[in-house]
């Protein structure tokens, strides 16, 4: 994977600014018909950036896609990675269906 640079201030960057009784977040990323490296890209920066303390999930909510690589490859590839689920709509929902869809699903209390 490849690394892209930390932009944040010096400041933000010092370990004692992650607070540790921050609650858990789930991450909800909504997609239709996404290519695949964009896909993979989105979900290791996500897991690579976030403190594994405060990441709790990924919820991939898949809008009704209809490529194949979105399918049983990205179930496979998924499955590797225990923080990430999938959740898929059975028809076209759009945006903002798709988030509500996801947040029915998440279980951290921050999302």
């Amino acid at each position: 994977h490849r690394s892209l640079p930390d932009l944040r201030d010096e400041w933000c960057k010092a370990p004692d600014r992650i607070l540790p009784k921050l609650p858990q977040t789930s991450v909800i990323v909504c997609f239709h018909n996404e290519g695949w490296s964009v896909l993979l890209r989105s979900v290791h920066s996500i897991l690579n950036r976030s403190p594994a303390n405060l990441l709790k999930e990924i919820i991939l909510v898949d809008d009704a896609s209809d490529m194949i690589h979105l399918k049983a490859d990205l179930e496979n590839y998924m499955a590797q990675y225990p923080k990430v689920k999938i959740v898929r709509a059975p028809e076209r929902v759009g945006l903002i269906r798709a988030r509500l869809l996801g947040a029915s699903k998440a279980t951290a209390p921050v999302l």
